[in-house]
C-alpha cells in the first residue's frame, strides 16, 4: 500500500513539472478579466430578474 502511494506521489510530481505555469502578469490580467466579467454578468442577471419580476407583477394584477 505504501509503495502505491509513493508511486502515485512521484507521478504527480513528475506531471507537475510538465505544467506551463502562468507568469505573474498573466495571472493578474486573467484575474481582472474574471472579476470584471463576473460583475457584468451579475449586473445583467440582476437587471433581467428585476424586469421579469416587474412584468410578472403587472400580468398577475
Amino acid at each position: 500500500m505504501i509503495n502505491k502511494i509513493t508511486k502515485f506521489l512521484k507521478e504527480v510530481r513528475q506531471e507537475l513539472t510538465k505544467v506551463a505555469w502562468p507568469s505573474k502578469d498573466e495571472l493578474r490580467d486573467s484575474t481582472i478579466v474574471v472579476i470584471v466579467l463576473s460583475i457584468l454578468l451579475s449586473a445583467f442577471i440582476g437587471v433581467v430578474d428585476f424586469g421579469l419580476s416587474r412584468i410578472t407583477t403587472l400580468i398577475l394584477r
